[in-house]
């Protein structure tokens, strides 16, 4: 993990952790769904952020007989099972508590101290998003933000990006909920409210569950990064040509890259030098690129 991804998650971790339990206070003083729901959202986040830390950690495992690989993918597999607990603990919850709420209201008490937490959390919430921002720029490129989270191959700033966004969007509705149930006298208004933050949540869960299920299936290097890899093989008058390659993620920093190979050379001792010359261009190209399978053989007519 980067030192910009860790220094995310942390912020949010501790962000987080404030806001859930000023929430739930607030919570046991007004009543308000929306605000329980939002405590939920807080504590969701707060757990989650540690599960990234925890896959960080265990990622950085030697290899062992049983995963000769080593353990990259624990980073993608904890990723997943955030977006599962955003979805359960925070989405289904909220949406369950608005809609008990809207069946059965019941009026708000104190709901002043509903407004001063609101404002509290959305001001940890935006240094934690503006965190997330910050370190976002500083490895996105000339990405959006959209297309970042879509493709990016290390899955922490993504996570702790749209999380973040769906906190201030959450706070924004349970801040509405909560003034319009003040305003009218109308409990359902926050029950709308928190019906709201769960659909929210729900949608963000999903999106995160879609993109890590596609990072633990198994993704390609970006086009840029293949381009690379193609060059370094065939920079070398050893290499007539490409027969086909293919490349792996096994985690963020672990690139698996297996390639077939024509050599100018048919000898044993020549593609043995050969193949010891392609791994190492191709290593002082793409560093991430660790192991490497190289399969020298003859273009057919076919390929």
């Amino acid at each position: 993990m980067t030192e910009g991804g860790k220094k995310a998650i942390l912020a949010a971790f501790f962000a987080n952790l404030g806001i859930s339990i000023i929430k739930f206070l607030a919570f046991l003083a007004t009543g308000a769904a929306s605000l329980l729901a939002e405590c939920l959202h807080s504590l969701a986040d707060t757990g989650n952020q540690a599960l990234l830390l925890l896959g960080a950690k265990r990622s950085k495992k030697d290899p062992t007989p049983e995963h000769p690989f080593g353990y990259g993918p624990e980073r993608y597999f904890w990723s997943f099972v955030v977006a599962l607990v955003l979805f359960t603990l925070g989405g289904l919850f909220a949406l369950y508590e608005g809609i008990e709420k809207l069946r059965h209201p019941h009026e708000l008490s104190s709901p002043i101290w509903g407004f001063i937490v609101l404002t509290i959390a959305i001001l940890l919430e935006s240094y934690s998003l503006r965190t997330a921002i910050i370190e976002t720029n500083h490895v996105r490129g000339n990405q959006s933000f959209w297309h970042f989270i879509r493709h990016a191959k290390q899955p922490e700033l993504p996570v702790v990006l749209l999380e973040d966004i769906g906190a201030m969007t959450g706070l924004v509705f349970a801040l509405m909920g909560l003034t319009a149930a003040t305003v009218t006298d109308n409990a359902r208004y926050d029950a709308i409210g928190s019906i709201s933050i769960g659909i929210l949540l729900i949608i963000i869960a999903y999106i995160l569950a879609r993109e890590m299920k596609s990072l633990l299936i198994g993704e390609s290097v970006d086009p840029d990064v293949a381009e690379k890899i193609r060059s370094a093989v065939l920079e070398g008058d050893e290499v007539a040509s490409i027969i086909h390659m293919r490349t792996l993620h096994h985690g963020p920093d672990n690139i698996l890259l297996g390639v077939k190979v024509e050599f100018s050379s048919h000898s044993d001792e020549g593609i043995t030098q050969s193949i010891n010359a392609v791994e190492t261009r191709v290593r002082a190209a793409v560093p991430t690129v660790q192991t490497i399978y190289i399969e020298p053989d003859i273009r057919r007519q076919s390929e």
